[in-house]
């Protein structure tokens, strides 16, 4: 299945490029609008599965306009980040 606006179930899942590089994790959304943290810890990485992420300063923005599609495993982007 795939969407492409993000959700609150979509944090923990991974961000690829669109050339399949991985770079980095979707650790929050608010207001459709996602955080992708460019190397999270573990930590940072289970939580943000269980919904109990946060943000560093370290995470980049990531709004619709930029997402190419969403899977059950990971968010594909249009171009690079």
């Amino acid at each position: 299945m795939t969407k492409q606006r993000l959700t609150k179930d979509d944090e923990g899942k991974r961000v690829l490029n669109t050339d399949g590089t991985e770079i980095g994790r979707l650790v929050d959304v608010q207001d459709g609008r996602g955080y992708v943290e460019p190397d999270p810890s573990l930590t940072a990485t289970i939580k943000a599965k269980l919904g109990w992420g946060t943000r560093s300063d370290d995470a980049h923005p990531l709004d619709e306009g930029s997402i190419e599609k969403i899977t059950d495993d990971a968010v594909y982007l249009r171009g690079t980040l």
